[in-house]
């Protein structure tokens, strides 16, 4: 379809795809983080279904569900089974059961770039699964990582056997096994771990095949940087992310990580990097926003991995932004649950305002002020934030002060 931005606001693209992108009024946790395989996990989380579904998410991003080599999940091996680090499959399916009660969401983490193998096949590798479903030979696997199957549609994954979705064996299967997740588990949404690794038009198909209610992808690339400084400009990045949505037919959201990337900047006192030269937002929500899911951190970029951590004493500032701005925001777990109960709190007020308001993925969005120690929007036409140590608050009697902070402040009419 060929959508490059030209800065004109949601794409020619903009239409009903189904399901797979809802109403634009999604709200997500990540309800993990790089260390819940310690903690009983599925219990943990079946306890904290009524306060999460009071708190206002939609859906909860679960870590993956089946049988890996690490604990994390991330190394899967035999897909049809759900005993993992993070509890049985009893203590699972009651944790499904619990949230379909609430109507909460479940997404399952789906890792389908890489499978480690059972036994050895060609040049000696595992690269062949033997004795469990899926039981695929080393066609399954790329060449590449040491398989007989094509070259890699995506970047590699290294070390480990990468599948090859070039293969129709290997698409059926995935199929069946996505469609028994989506109907026989329980899970309602996907999360496409390193959708880098294979092609965009998979996860069209994948998604066409079985039918999730919501969908996103992990494109997760490196920002503009000069030196350490990280360039005003990241229209290349956001593109390539936008190229990612396309490939999938808009039928998936992705992950806005030049958001991310800017954003934790912009908290430092630049928030002049908060308007693009359209003036707009910089980021994939600026350009395609029903398709950009914001997010401050995750079990990669924060937890105990701290990649590419957001800055600590900035937080509610960020979490003010994403959460009244267009786009599909996420809140991550450990900011929810580990950080004290004030930060749960300030978080369930914006998630409120944004709900009362009814602020969704393509509201309209003005930015105001964009300096130095000061950003200010209008979103919609009922909702005005500032963040930043700059004064400022919207002209007008209408006004009311809905939710306030350390640095940010949120009014509606």
């Amino acid at each position: 379809m060929g959508y490059l931005n030209n800065g004109t606001g949601e794409s020619n693209q903009e239409t009903d795809v189904g399901a797979v992108i809802c109403n634009g009024r999604e709200i997500l946790l990540q309800a993990f983080n790089w260390e819940s395989h310690k903690h009983d996990w599925w219990r943990n989380l079946e306890n904290k279904v009524p306060d999460i579904a009071k708190s206002g998410f939609t859906s909860a991003w679960l870590p993956p569900a089946t049988h890996s080599f690490s604990p994390e999940g991330y190394l899967p091996q035999n897909l049809y089974s759900l005993n993992s680090s993070y509890g049985s499959e009893q203590q699972l399916k009651a944790l499904l059961q619990k949230m379909k009660l609430y109507n909460v969401r479940a997404m399952a983490d789906i890792v389908i770039n890489h499978r480690i193998g059972t036994t050895t096949g060609h040049g000696g590798m595992y690269n062949r699964y033997d004795g469990i479903p899926l039981s695929w030979d080393e066609r399954a696997v790329t060449c590449c990582t040491g398989g007989l199957g094509s070259r890699s549609t995506g970047d590699n994954f290294n070390g480990v056997p990468n599948i090859d979705h070039s293969q129709n064996f290997v698409r059926k299967d995935i199929i069946g096994w996505l469609k028994w997740l989506r109907n026989t588990v329980g899970f309602q949404d996907f999360r496409f771990d390193f959708a880098r690794g294979y092609s965009a038009q998979y996860v069209k198909e994948y998604n066409e095949g079985a039918k999730p209610v919501f969908s996103v992808g992990e494109y997760w690339d490196s920002c503009s940087y000069n030196g350490q400084h990280l360039d005003y400009n990241q229209d290349g990045h956001r593109q390539r992310i936008i190229s990612w949505i396309d490939g999938t037919g808009g039928l998936s959201t992705a992950f806005d990580f030049t958001t991310k990337g800017i954003l934790q900047e912009a908290v430092k006192g630049e928030f002049w990097r908060l308007r693009d030269p359209q003036g707009k937002p910089p980021g994939v929500m600026g350009w395609w926003p029903s398709r950009a899911v914001t997010f401050l951190d995750n079990h990669d970029t924060g937890s105990t991995q701290a990649h590419w951590p957001f800055p600590s004493h900035h937080i509610m500032e960020g979490y003010a932004y994403i959460l009244t701005h267009p786009g599909n925001p996420t809140v991550f777990y450990d900011h929810f649950y580990d950080w004290g109960n004030s930060i749960h709190d300030e978080i369930v007020k914006l998630i409120d305002v944004r709900k009362r308001q009814d602020l969704n993925s393509r509201s309209s969005i003005r930015i105001l002020e964009a300096q130095a120690n000061l950003y200010a929007a209008m979103i919609g036409e009922k909702v005005c934030m500032k963040i930043g140590d700059g004064s400022w608050c919207p002209t007008g009697r209408e006004w009311t002060l809905a939710t306030c902070g350390h640095r940010y402040a949120v009014w509606h009419k």
